[in-house]
């Protein structure tokens, strides 16, 4: 494998750091969403956890190396889940916490931050100016700056869901996984390609946000203006370009899907599974919603990757969706 930041070594050694209860998610298959979808589906969710979300694995690894080393301050940006994540992490280990975030986010998100103890600030605008607010935090008062997706402790948490997809499955063709920053993706598609490389590791992000997308197609960095979708934990604008250049190292494909498919992911979810899902973890089920022929007869794995979700919404969502045929 060419140059990454990530290294297998380290992910093995992550799980001996991350508290059990984000380890070993279940993970199983799904037959009764077969039927529609047209293909074996296996999900794999990261939701069964105090945070709701695969986040937790990466910021046990960043909030143990800040109390090795003796830091007491942090401050991250977050759509929501990583700033839930870093609070509850920080918690266990004495950590000042602080969060930026959009004040258009969902509001299940912010209040489960303020209740978990952090400090968190809002600003007048989306992920990317939460971004830039926290880096002046962290430059005024001297303190960690916890950057998703740039901070390898982060992706290399998120890879541990790679090592037990690759011990737990006999077999899968194809993981699908949802793309924002990119800690998942390029966490995850690093160790299927370094364990089991015949399986096509694809991204999935939405329409409305495809800054990420456009990079990995064109290998550079592309920035958008703007972000329009109800997928908020993948709504970046500006990729990260060490980011991008692990993404082009893992991922065999990219697709952008609609918000109607979104939102019919989340519906199949509900009713075929059981899930209450974010629109992020429905994208693997709207990309075969999509394409269908392009996934019919494989075995796909999913990442259903948070459930962190205003409930309002939600059910205005799922309740008036349109189902989205391939």
């Amino acid at each position: 494998m060419q140059e990454t930041r990530l290294d297998l070594a380290r992910i093995r050694a992550a799980c001996r750091v991350i508290d059990p209860i984000f380890l070993d998610t279940p993970f199983y298959r799904c037959e009764a969403l077969e039927p529609d979808l047209g293909c074996t589906v296996s999900i794999k969710l990261e939701t069964a956890n105090p945070v709701r979300s695969f986040k937790g694995r990466g910021t046990e690894l960043v909030a143990s190396l800040l109390a090795e080393n003796g830091r007491r301050a942090v401050v991250c940006a977050s759509a929501g889940n990583l700033g839930q994540a870093l609070a509850w992490s920080g918690r266990g280990r004495g950590l000042d916490v602080t969060v930026v975030a959009s004040r258009f986010a969902p509001a299940a998100k912010l209040d489960r931050i303020r209740a978990l103890g952090a400090r968190l600030e809002l600003v007048d605008g989306d992920f990317d100016m939460a971004r830039e607010r926290a880096a002046a935090i962290a430059r005024h008062h001297g303190i960690r700056l916890v950057e998703d997706s740039l901070d390898i402790e982060t992706c290399e948490g998120a890879a541990t869901i790679g090592l037990e997809l690759v011990d737990a499955a006999p077999s899968f063709d194809t993981v699908l996984i949802a793309l924002g920053g990119g800690a998942m993706a390029t966490g995850v598609g690093h160790v299927v390609k370094a364990l089991a490389p015949g399986v096509e590791v694809i991204c999935v992000q939405p329409l409305g946000a495809p800054a990420m997308t456009l990079s990995w197609r064109e290998r550079r960095v592309v920035t958008t203006d703007s972000t329009d979708t109800i997928a908020d934990g993948v709504a970046g604008r500006r990729p990260i370009p060490a980011v991008l250049d692990d993404l082009l190292l893992v991922a065999d494909d990219v697709v952008l899907v609609q918000e109607a498919s979104i939102i019919a992911g989340m519906r199949a979810l509900l009713d075929h599974a059981g899930l209450v899902v974010e629109p992020s973890a429905a994208l693997g089920i709207a990309a075969i919603l999509e394409d269908r022929d392009r996934f019919a007869g494989r075995h796909v794995v999913t990442v259903v990757c948070g459930s962190n979700v205003d409930m309002d919404a939600y059910h205005g969502w799922v309740g008036t969706a349109p189902t989205v045929r391939g």
